[in-house]
């Protein structure tokens, strides 16, 4: 956390600095870290997810949505094999690919 570009900015009562984290992180030691970062740490427990799909019917995890996305974004060989040596072209190609995405998933090709 501590390698981070980006400043971020000072966390307050009114707006804390959140930090979602799945189950692999579920350890104190880890807490202790997001805390002394001044983050508000939202870690689900071990076997909570499990336990969540068995009470409810129809619960998904969030998080299937963009591993989906991902795996359909790695079948575009340019993107996935980056030879793109300037930004704005390696950009480029990834509009054209969410494009093509979003455009097979409305069903229009046939």
């Amino acid at each position: 956390m501590e390698a981070m570009v980006i400043p971020r900015p000072e966390p307050t009562r009114e707006q804390p600095q959140n930090l979602c984290l799945d189950k692999g992180y579920d350890y104190d030691e880890v807490r202790e870290l997001a805390e002394a970062f001044g983050y508000t740490a939202h870690i689900r427990a071990r076997g909570e997810e499990a336990q969540a799909l068995k009470r409810e019917a129809g619960f998904k995890a969030r998080r299937w949505v963009v591993e989906r996305t991902h795996s359909w974004m790695n079948r575009f060989r340019r993107i996935l094999i980056r030879w793109e040596k300037r930004a704005e072209s390696y950009l480029a190609m990834l509009h054209l690919a969410c494009g093509i995405i979003t455009w097979r998933a409305t069903g229009l090709m046939g």
